[in-house]
């Protein structure tokens, strides 16, 4: 069985037997994988801390045969979250790509955009505040996902949109005109209907400049993370938390 390498990320990991670990990894090469982490609870030579969720690695593990779970060799860290301060706003919103990237992967399905996409949000997230992050990834995630409506026009009537006559529906998909808003309806500002159209071409790193309190983009997080749960049929827990944080 030959050992495969990739540069990866840590989503998350489960204890099983006294001292092993399951571990569920993103990898640039062969998509999210899981693994069977030996003794890493007692050995710290191969992992050391490595296994800590957004852990940006390098991996070596061994698929085999008629087994549902690789064996995972060894983590050499190239960047950690976890080597900047790092406050709960931060932890939530890094909770909340594991999660998410966990639920939506399928197995073994290379997708390189997401993980440049993860890379590129998890050094925003440690460096400035992590709404901006967050909201981008949540957009962008939506979109790779096939999710994304055309954010130009009406899914009703296929009208061009108006700013602050936007609105989008808990139950429903797309965004809606004034004259097709829900019983249910959200409106999506026009700062965030602007935000999305210049977050859909621009990189991440584009906006960090930009003053982001957390009301900022709030209405376009929750459009995104709805569209997200209703193909997911499952809520979030760690949207659920990032939504209900009291933070600047």
């Amino acid at each position: 069985m030959a050992v495969l390498s990739s540069d990866a990320v840590v989503l998350r990991t489960w204890p099983v037997h006294e001292a092993d670990l399951i571990v569920s990894f993103f990898t640039r090469d062969y998509g999210k994988v899981r693994g069977v982490a030996k003794a890493a609870l007692k050995s710290r030579k191969r992992f050391g801390g490595a296994l800590e969720p957004m852990t940006v690695a390098r991996a070596w593990f061994v698929e085999r045969p008629r087994q549902e779970l690789a064996r995972l060799d060894q983590l050499e860290i190239l960047s950690s979250p976890l080597s900047l301060p790092v406050d709960a706003a931060r932890m939530t919103a890094l909770s909340f790509y594991a999660e998410l990237l966990d639920e939506a992967l399928p197995e073994h399905d290379p997708q390189e955009t997401a993980y440049r996409l993860l890379v590129s949000v998890l050094e925003s997230t440690t460096t400035t505040q992590p709404w901006m992050p967050a909201t981008y990834f949540a957009l962008w995630m939506t979109r790779l996902m096939g999710l994304l409506p055309d954010i130009a026009h009406c899914t009703v009537c296929g009208e061009s949109l108006v700013a602050n006559e936007i609105t989008f529906g808990s139950y429903s998909d797309g965004l809606f005109c004034g004259v097709h808003r829900g019983n249910n309806a959200s409106a999506l500002t026009e700062d965030s209907w602007r935000l999305a159209q210049r977050m859909l071409k621009a990189p991440v790193g584009s906006f960090a400049s930009e003053t982001w309190p957390r009301r900022r983009g709030q209405d376009l997080r929750r459009f995104a993370i709805q569209a997200i749960e209703r193909h997911l049929e499952r809520r979030l827990r760690s949207a659920e938390a990032l939504a209900r944080l009291a933070y600047p």
